[in-house]
């Protein structure tokens, strides 16, 4: 399977507590800070529940 690269674009400040949570699990801690987390259905909705926050690539 192939890799998703995925960065902190928007901050978390007025974000739904909830939605915090889950950019702090994916290991996103500051604003434009890249992770690479293997894609997988966990990752996938993870990333779906935030996608207002972040930007994705495929690697």
């Amino acid at each position: 399977m192939a890799d998703l690269k995925i960065t902190l674009v928007k901050s978390t400040i007025g974000a739904v507590p909830k939605h915090r949570k889950t950019v702090a699990a994916l290991g996103l801690r500051k604003l434009n800070k890249t992770v690479v987390l293997p894609d997988n259905a966990a990752t996938r909705g993870m990333v779906r529940q935030v996608r207002h926050l972040l930007k994705v690539e495929e690697v």
